[in-house]
């Protein structure tokens, strides 16, 4: 099992942020480089307590297709995510956000575990752990630049 752990300062007031970290547009936007689609469940908008979105999106030169429910939520602060079909032998996201002045602190925790025992063991270690820590890395960059730009009024009204 490999957990990924990130901290990103945002300039933006925590509720913006939260917003964002959830909307269904945003994430298609923030995920070019793997085509990323909402295919089923919430398409669009914000995803809610209890609801599902289907992704399909091209990782490692395959097109996989992936869902996930929200299984935690308080607003502003908290919401979790979890896999219930998908590459993965498990997976979850927990996402949290913390005032900090001014700015929001933006902190993910991704945990997954790969199928295939020893052999998923060791794609973990060789190159899964840097993959998906660079792909949530590109994410959270592109969710700052909107949230501290102007951009996010075109996704959240």
């Amino acid at each position: 099992m490999v957990t990924i752990k990130l901290n990103t300062k945002i300039q933006a007031p925590i509720e913006r942020v939260f917003d964002l970290s959830r909307s269904i547009d945003l994430h298609k936007l923030s995920t070019k480089g793997t085509n990323e689609e909402a295919i089923a469940g919430r398409t669009e908008g914000l995803i809610e307590l209890g609801e599902t979105v289907t992704w399909r999106a091209k990782h490692l030169g395959v097109y996989q297709k992936l869902t996930v429910q929200i299984i935690g939520f308080e607003k502003p602060t908290m919401f979790e995510d979890k896999m219930l079909n998908g590459a993965f032998k498990s997976m979850t996201h927990l996402h949290q956000f913390e005032e900090n002045g001014n700015d929001t602190i933006m902190k993910d925790e991704f945990v997954f575990e790969s199928p295939l025992g020893f052999i998923g063991r060791i794609a973990e270690a060789l190159f899964l752990k840097n993959y998906m820590t660079r792909f949530l890395e590109a994410r959270n960059k592109e969710l700052k630049v909107i949230a501290e730009g102007n951009d996010w009024k075109k996704l959240l009204n």
